[in-house]
């Protein structure tokens, strides 16, 4: 799954993102739309993680989901 289909199956994908990052609320993930810059924002504001350090989570739980399916 690459940042464009996760941003058009937002919906379909929710759990997700709810799963890798409990801090993120509904509202967070509402607010994002599955924008991949949006939601690295959040893991940089929520959990603290520097801006490098978010994209590679965010970058990480793509292939983990991309192998998944």
């Amino acid at each position: 799954m690459n940042k464009y289909v996760l941003e058009d199956k937002w919906r379909e994908t929710w759990g997700q993102p709810k799963e890798c990052w409990g801090k993120l609320t509904d509202d967070d993930l509402e607010r994002t739309g599955g924008k991949a810059d949006q939601l690295i924002g959040l893991l940089h504001q929520k959990y603290g993680y520097t801006k490098e350090h978010a994209e590679e989570e965010y970058n990480r739980r793509l292939r983990e989901a991309e192998r998944d399916k």
